[in-house]
């Protein structure tokens, strides 16, 4: 076994552990992992990814759902307008895109740099909220009116959103549950791994008549990341939900600023 190889098992053990810990973020490490540690082929590597994360968050989602951290409600309210908005967003408003968007001196820019700097805006605007929020505690002192129309509203967007830059939305999805649904951290968690297994797996089924699937070597690469999945919940254990939310957006922050600088380098 190479040395990329092994880094790229471990970088599975690694996406499990950051869906367990932050409920997110697991599609930002994946495709890289596959496709220069793995060496795969970067549109089969997208569905491997598809697969991976949305296992993972499955496996996840089962255990959470017994600790009674998913809010199920929330999560189908949410989650139906965002799917709607995704298939919507990528099947008219991603081909209206014109391939070349605007100059700036000698530099084009193009569809693909346009949409991975709008990517990493947002990831930067996602970061800055998780990080400022002052809240005193995640726990509501009394019971609030559950807004259907602001929830519905929230998962279009998110769905328009995630549409454009093709992520799985782990990093939109948890600020608007907890600054906008208000929901305490660790059922945000909770609730996102309910949404990314659902969009995730449902994008990975129509992959499997499009490609090859080398299903011993995905069944292993998922193993390793269920495995990890369980160690980031475990250790969520002994990290306190603000502390978590802030973690969460430090991770952002930093990713948002490397896509940055790789799109305008």
């Amino acid at each position: 076994m190479e040395v990329t190889e092994i880094l790229g098992y471990t970088g599975a053990l690694i996406i499990g552990i950051v869906l367990g810990l932050i409920g997110g973020g697991g599609s930002i490490l994946t495709l890289p992992i596959l496709v220069y540690l793995m060496h795969i082929n970067p549109v089969t590597a997208t569905a491997y990814s598809l697969f991976v994360v949305g296992v993972s968050a499955l496996v996840g989602t089962i255990n959470n759902l017994k600790k009674g951290l998913v809010n199920i409600r929330t999560a189908i309210v949410f989650a139906t307008p965002a799917f709607i908005a995704v298939y919507l967003t990528r099947k008219y408003l991603v081909s209206a895109i014109p391939d070349h968007l605007f100059r700036v001196t000698n530099f084009m820019v193009t569809k693909n740099i346009g949409i991975m700097i709008f990517f990493a805006i947002i990831m930067l605007l996602a970061s800055i909220s998780m990080i400022k929020n002052n809240k005193k505690s995640t726990i509501p002192k009394a019971k609030t009116p559950y807004n259907y129309l602001l929830i519905i509203l929230e998962g279009t967007v998110v769905g328009v959103t995630t549409g454009i830059v093709g992520a799985g939305g782990g990093f939109l999805i948890i600020p608007a549950l907890v600054l906008l649904a208000k929901l305490p951290m660790k059922k945000a968690v909770a609730t996102s791994l309910f949404i990314i297994a659902i969009k995730s797996l449902i994008g990975f089924i129509g992959d499997v008549e499009n490609l090859k699937i080398e299903w011993s070597f995905l069944f292993i690469f998922t193993t390793i990341s269920i495995i990890g999945i369980f160690t980031g919940m475990y250790l969520s254990n002994f990290i306190e939900g603000k502390k978590l939310e802030k973690w969460f957006g430090w991770f952002v922050l930093a990713m948002g600023i490397y896509i940055l600088i790789k799109e305008l380098s």
